[in-house]
């Protein structure tokens, strides 16, 4: 528990870094809008939502993730909670993500961006486990039934600026908005809820492959 004082400081020393953060947030969100190679001549990145964490939010998390043992302090705060700044790419088919991880990782070798952490997809679905460790990422099961991509990245290694790059298909984003409504940040107790929650992640995968499918049926079809 961050006692009120101490919740008081590390606010301040957020603060003073906001206007940092919000520029490389902006930076960041442009290169996927603008990006040639996923907005022409196919629109491989549908939309891009980009957000800075509210401060209410941003306290409640530091509560959460700050204990005795290991607390949140104005020292660490850039270290501990990186998703301050966020971009969320979205895409309509699993196989487009090929494209833009390649995009992601020319950025990285071309050291325009640093990785803070090795990039990590979360996801229920055995399939989708082999096609993101494929790619060489490391893959974390979660019970919620949580799909995404998690990419958190620095302008340069020593800044305490980062960014929090989530890649998910638009299948995936519409179970995550409806997730988040009823179990964030408290996982509701209903066992209904649960279930219909489950229910939908089964729906979104099979719609999932179905517009992979289709996909790659318009673009042979596009060859012949």
């Amino acid at each position: 528990m961050v006692d009120e004082a101490s919740m008081e400081v590390i606010i301040e020393e957020v603060q003073s870094k906001l206007h940092n953060i919000n520029l490389f947030r902006e930076n960041t969100a442009r290169f996927f809008e603008t990006h040639p190679g996923l907005t022409q001549p196919l629109q491989i990145v549908h939309s891009v939502k980009s957000r800075m964490k509210d401060l209410v939010h941003l306290r409640e998390k530091i509560q959460r993730k700050s204990s005795p043992e290991d607390p949140i302090t104005p020292e660490n705060i850039f270290d501990r909670i990186t998703d301050i700044a966020g971009v969320r790419v979205l895409h309509l088919c699993q196989s487009q993500f090929t494209l833009i991880h390649s995009a992601i990782e020319q950025n990285l070798d071309s050291q325009d961006w640093i990785l803070y952490e090795q990039p990590k997809a979360f996801t229920w679905d055995p399939e989708s486990q082999n096609f993101f460790a494929d790619h060489g990422l490391s893959v974390e099961v979660r019970e919620s039934l949580y799909t995404s991509i998690h990419y958190v990245i620095k302008p340069r290694e020593d800044s305490p600026v980062s960014c929090e790059i989530q890649v998910r298909t638009l299948f995936e984003e519409i179970w995550g908005e409806i997730a988040h409504l009823v179990s964030y940040p408290v996982p509701s107790d209903s066992v209904f809820l649960k279930e219909q929650i489950g229910v939908l992640a089964r729906l979104v995968g099979a719609g999932s492959r179905l517009a992979d499918s289709i996909w790659r049926t318009h673009n042979e079809l596009s060859e012949q």
